[in-house]
């Protein structure tokens, strides 16, 4: 494993969150096993934990596709009013979607994300996201299949960035 910087303090090992992404690939292969699924992850943060969790899967006829949003500016406080960045390729009109997000924090751009996508006249909606911050939650949104439930921190790593540093890391730590 690479070293953790001295910057940074250890929150979840390669091995703890790489357990954790084949629970929850057997879970959603289990539950979409004879379902059109179109998983969409949310860019950038999600990317890592999207790439290992579909290696995950088996469901040979599941589509991908994207979406971004923003509520951050420089820094690490949310505005509050989310932003579509890019929208999907795909229609997921009658499909069963999967969103797949990497951190839920004050919940907004995640909720901002549901409504736009149960808009849309889908077969059924479902969330995932890899960290859940509950402490920060101004929005109450579901998730459907979560990884870890985490305190009020500021983390990077396995995609996660500060200022689009740090997402290469494989592991998940706290900044000091």
């Amino acid at each position: 494993m690479k070293d953790v910087p001295p910057h940074l303090e250890l929150l979840f090992t390669p091995e703890q969150i790489r357990q954790k992404v084949e629970e929850l690939g057997r879970q959603i292969t289990q539950d979409y096993q004879d379902k059109n699924l179109l998983v969409v992850g949310i860019l950038r943060g999600a990317t890592v934990f999207l790439s290992d969790l579909i290696r995950n899967f088996d469901l040979p006829d599941m589509e991908l596709d994207y979406m971004a949003v923003s509520s951050y500016g420089p820094g690490t406080v949310s505005s509050g009013q989310p932003k579509i960045k890019k929208d999907m390729s795909l229609n997921p009109e009658g499909r069963h979607v999967l969103i797949v997000e990497d951190i839920v924090d004050t919940g907004y751009s995640f909720k901002t994300l549901i409504d736009i996508l149960q808009a849309r006249s889908l077969a059924s909606l479902k969330t995932c996201a890899l960290l859940s911050k509950p402490a920060r939650r101004e929005v109450e949104v579901p998730i459907d299949y979560l990884g870890f439930t985490i305190e009020n921190l500021y983390v990077v790593g396995y995609g996660l960035d500060s200022e689009q540093k740090g997402r290469g890391y494989p592991f998940i730590a706290v900044q000091k």
